[in-house]
């Protein structure tokens, strides 16, 4: 191992230019990939933003009294599915109207909304069919009137949010493929280079794991510097775009480990792939 790790530093000093034109490749194949996962993230993001506000509301019948409406909610507030439970009387309703939709505050009067009860729900509990089970729940109690809840808006929320997910993991996938291809390409190259090095260590008896290692363990530095830097263009890139644009979330440490350690494992396959092909040539 300690030969190995010696051959693989020398590897870089006898061509550094071709070791940086590695490393340059691997980052900017990386760079490519966690640029659409920096989207992914911040698209996932702004959904999860906007399913916050998915949210039940159950109109209240006038003279319904005080204590049922207080049963009914804590009745509510144990189901699984909610988060919270919300009394809203008419004088509220009608506040927040004329605050939501100031340019018709003069259409609303007094006693003009009825009281209802708000309902959240739980993340995990948002898609269409337990929010259209909640209201049908909901509307079991005698004192509802009517039970609304964007029944449309909230399958195009779900929808979207699934679209997202297909594409992104295709998209994920495909990114990753390529950036293998590319990187396995980079490092056929510096094998190609050491062809001659390679049939000489195989005329005097050496294994195919002392030949390989040090070349595993170049592909696997090469892909820890590509996944560095990568991680550092993307960071430049958010920040870039949220002082110029608009504010966007970033990795957290633990994911940003991890795209390093994945161009770590690009790196250390490809180059497992290439010096494979080519000892089969031999």
């Amino acid at each position: 191992m300690r030969l190995a790790l010696r051959e693989a530093f020398a590897a870089f000093r006898r061509a550094p230019l071709l070791s940086a034109l590695g490393v340059v490749t691997i980052a900017f194949s990386l760079f490519a990939f966690g640029l659409f996962a920096l989207v992914a993230l911040n698209i996932r993001s702004a959904l999860v933003a906007v399913e916050e506000r998915v949210e039940i509301r159950a109109f209240v019948a006038e003279g319904t009294s005080v204590e049922a409406v207080a049963a009914a909610m804590g009745d509510i507030g144990s189901f699984p599915e909610v988060a919270q439970v919300l009394y809203v009387t008419p004088e509220q309703a009608l506040e927040r109207a004329r605050s939501e939709l100031g340019e018709f505050a003069d259409v609303f009067e007094s006693a003009f909304l009825p009281a209802s009860m708000d309902i959240r729900l739980r993340p995990g509990f948002r898609d269409p069919a337990t929010v259209r089970g909640v209201a049908s729940r909901l509307s079991t109690y005698e004192f509802v009137d009517d039970v609304r809840y964007g029944q449309e808006w909230v399958q195009k929320l779900y929808d979207l949010r699934t679209l997202a997910t297909v594409t992104g993991m295709g998209l994920g996938v495909a990114f990753a493929a390529v950036a293998v291809i590319i990187i396995g390409a980079t490092i056929r190259t510096a094998v190609l280079a050491r062809s001659r090095e390679i049939w000489i260590m195989r005329l005097v008896g050496a294994t195919d794991w002392f030949i390989r290692a040090p070349f595993l363990i170049e592909g696997f530095m090469k892909g820890v510097l590509g996944g560095a830097l990568a991680l550092g263009l993307t960071w430049l890139a958010h920040r870039t775009i949220s002082r110029n644009f608009i504010e966007t979330v970033f990795f957290d440490t633990d994911v940003a480990l991890l795209g390093v350690l994945v161009g770590a494992l690009m790196g250390f396959l490809g180059s497992m792939f290439s010096v494979g092909r080519h000892l089969r040539q031999v």
